[in-house]
């Protein structure tokens, strides 16, 4: 008996000791088409419960988590089942040899034990206590949490069926997992079509009546699969199953309900390709190459038939060409060549003319402002300006397909957005849905391939949400749901569109959000908010979570439009060329004095915080004018322009020209003289205030390193840099308990630094 007793301790003692060994990092490279691939995985957990994760470095993926684990005989098996990847391999000392398998394809893959650490400079990082410390300073009676602010809804993104049979929608479950759920419209029963599980689905939607697509990539590292599915949760496909691959959807093809047309950057990391796929298989056909990175595609015109009609490709990096091929014609012709910063988009071909050449485009080539015309492609010459603004860019409109693709509106983004409807059905909707939700914007969220249902959006800047079913036919309107019901409007902060004139003479749009006590009278302390890009992107009026925390802490939100936004001509744009640090900067820098004259902000207490540019915007607002701000808080943030530049994705090497116009040629030496002197890097020494630096260690866009090295040198300099890092997240955070956690502490952190 106690032979028996002494075999089982000697066999369970060997098991742990293999459970032992499998336990760990194991790292390999997968040689893909000439490419060596960096593989780790790490292994977890105990002998009744291994866990691993992957890392792919090579596409700044990390944590990508395993499905299932197992282990037994010495051989390992793990299978990531969302991303269709399963490896077998055999351990033996401290190698294991197995066979790496996805999408159909086999790879030999030896693994060797090795330790991994984490990107960037862990050291740095402030600690859970020390983050948690910064939190407990936001305490006060206050009405609303930040969890109020930005816990995501527990329904949102409503999206009709094109039959409208049916309604999709996110649904977050307990653990904050957002899953896709489709309602049958008519019976009210509702199904679980995709559950979200690790990775965040990043977007949905339908393709028919049939079959849904949606969005993933690992970690926020931005190499986006496009996933197809049903809408009963089966036949659950990865349409582009490629590591280290980018792809996003061209057209739905309506036409023909069983392909998409998507393009990705399959064969060259550089340049994005076209391919038709059907949805069911995943079966692919190329549809154009894209064969010059020098001189590479950056956009296609296919038609509602799936025929690729037309292209638009860089020229030398700063021109912009657009071949066209008439109809009938065997090749494509050179209609024009413009400069990058020059807008020339087809929207939609004029399917109502027996002129199969005609189109409405988006235009400013005999403009400062973008234009809608009516453009004969064939013939290159405007046949008719359908609509126009003086003072903005015109760039919206929208067509009947089910009414021989008539136009039902178009419109423009000023202070806030106007529509002007045109076709007498829609003149109708726009005239019923405007007396329903007068004082609220609100705009046409879908609609049912008939027209007969529509979702409808309502918001203004102190409403968040609201989603409606609207019949077209009655003009039944039945409120879906109320997306932050927590929030009383009553509550919440006025934003007010602002205009001023810069110190050399611009006009100048922004916004600034007001609490109750600026509007009392009081001078309150200002939070100055930049925005991302910079070059074409925009901030707007509507709702807004952050400036509403803000206001509930009562503190002002000054965004200002500075030149280089989009939306206000291309002269406006073009003032901010190779500005960016320094005109750029001043037309914040005036904001913030007028909002000191019209008597709203304490000239005393006044922080700034942004993301990406607004991040780099942070730290060069406290090189450049120390004396202004009392706090920063960098989110994702460009600290130096040289290794901004030296680290881009490989995709946005084609636009390497283009962003030494907008930002500095650092080929040029006055020009990298210039780079110098606005990267904040290089001038912190003149940074007074105390500093908050986050960042997502996976981001592809803005690198680690970027954060590291000014925490790095302010720290060394004495300056108090809280530094967070999560290490699941890219280029900002996309998980909720990530932001949540993020705002919880800037709140404590201005708490500390702004009275």
């Amino acid at each position: 008996m106690k032979q028996i007793l002494f075999s089982i301790v000697f066999v369970l003692l060997g098991m742990k000791s293999t459970i032992a060994q499998i336990k760990g990092d194991w790292k390999g490279t997968l040689d893909v088409q000439g490419t060596s691939i960096e593989i780790i995985f790490h292994v977890t957990g105990s002998e009744d419960a291994l866990q691993a994760t992957m890392d792919v470095p090579l596409q700044g993926a990390a944590g990508i988590p395993v499905s299932q684990v197992a282990f037994e005989d010495n051989t390992l098996t793990l299978t990531i089942d969302q991303a269709g990847i399963k490896y077998t391999g055999t351990l033996a000392e401290n190698k294991i040899t197995g066979t790496y398998s996805q999408a159909g394809q086999e790879f030999p893959l030896v693994l060797e034990k090795t330790t991994v650490t984490k990107p960037g400079d862990t050291t740095l990082v402030s600690t859970k206590e020390q983050i948690a410390s910064l939190i407990a300073l936001d305490a006060g009676n206050y009405t609303y949490s930040v969890e109020d602010y930005f816990a995501k809804p527990k329904t949102s993104g409503f999206q009709l069926s094109p039959n409208g049979k049916y309604i999709s929608y996110r649904e977050k479950d307990d653990k904050n997992k957002r899953h896709v759920m489709v309602k049958e419209v008519a019976t009210g029963k509702v199904v679980r079509a995709i559950e979200e599980k690790d990775e965040l689905i990043r977007g949905m939607g339908w393709i028919n009546d049939e079959r849904l697509v949606y969005v993933m990539d690992q970690g926020g590292n931005e190499n986006y699969h496009l996933y197809a599915i049903n809408l009963d949760g089966s036949n659950n496909i990865d349409l582009t199953p490629f590591e280290g691959v980018q792809a996003s959807i061209l057209n739905m093809l309506k036409e023909q309900k069983d392909y998409i047309i998507i393009q990705m950057n399959k064969d060259n990391k550089q340049v994005f390709e076209p391919y038709k796929v059907n949805i069911h298989t995943g079966a692919m056909e190329k549809l154009f190459t894209n064969d010059d990175p020098a001189n590479a595609i950056v956009g296609y015109e296919f038609d509602k038939d799936g025929n690729l009609r037309g292209y638009a490709k860089m020229l030398n990096g700063v021109n912009a060409q657009f071949f066209y091929k008439p109809q009938g014609a065997k090749e494509f012709e050179l209609l024009h060549t413009t400069k990058w910063d020059e807008t020339f988009g087809v929207v939609s071909f004029n399917y109502a003319s027996e002129n199969p050449d005609e189109a409405y485009v988006l235009t400013n080539l005999d403009s400062d402002k973008t234009r809608i015309v009516l453009y004969d492609l064939k013939a290159k010459k405007v046949l008719k300006e359908i609509y126009a603004n003086k003072d903005y860019d015109a760039n919206l409109i929208s067509l009947s397909r089910k009414r021989n693709w008539e136009v039902d509106f178009v419109g423009y983004e000023g202070e806030k957005v106007v529509v002007q409807p045109v076709s007498q059905t829609f003149k109708k909707i726009y005239a019923d849905l405007d007396k329903k939700f007068k004082g609220y914007e609100f705009a046409i969220a879908g609609k049912t391939d008939n027209e007969d249902q529509l979702l409808v959006v309502v918001q203004s800047d102190k409403l968040y949400g609201r989603y409606y079913h609207y019949d077209t036919k009655t003009g039944k309107t039945t409120l879906l749901v109320d997306l932050m019901p927590q929030l009383k409007e009553e509550d919440m902060a006025e934003m007010r569109p602002i205009t001023f004139k810069s110190r050399d003479g611009l006009t100048v749009h922004g916004y600034i959000t007001l609490p109750k006590e600026a509007l009392e009278g009081k001078k309150v302390p200002l939070i100055v908010n930049p925005h991302g890009g910079p070059q074409g992107i925009r901030d707007s009026w509507g709702f807004n979570p952050e400036t509403q925390l803000f206001a509930s802490r009562g503190y002002a939100t000054l965004q200002v439009n500075f030149r280089i936004s989009g939306g206000y001509g291309k002269e406006f744009l073009r003032a901010g060329l190779k500005q960016i640090g320094r005109k750029a900067m001043d037309d914040v820098e005036d904001g913030i004095q007028y909002a000191i004259e019209q008597g709203w902000a304490d000239k005393d207490n006044i922080a700034i915080y942004g993301a990406s540019h607004g991040g780099y915007a942070v730290l060069r607002g406290l090189t450049k004018t120390p004396d202004l701000y009392k706090a920063g808080v960098d989110y994702v943030g460009v600290s130096n322009i040289f290794t901004l530049m030296s680290s881009i994705p490989e995709y946005w090497k084609p636009y390497k020209d283009m962003l030494y116009e907008i930002w500095y040629d650092l080929d040029n030496e006055e020009e990298a003289n210039i780079a110098k002197e606005v990267s904040p890097l290089f001038h912190i020494d003149k940074i007074k205030a105390p500093l908050f630096v986050v960042q997502g260690a996976n981001d592809p866009r803005v690198k680690i390193s970027e954060a590291d090295q000014i925490v790095k040198a302010l720290r060394e300099k004495g300056v108090d840099v809280p530094y967070m890092v999560k290490y699941d997240e890219g280029h900002g955070f996309g998980k909720e308990e990530n932001q949540i956690e993020f705002y919880k502490a800037m709140m404590g952190f201005f708490s500390k630094h702004l009275h």
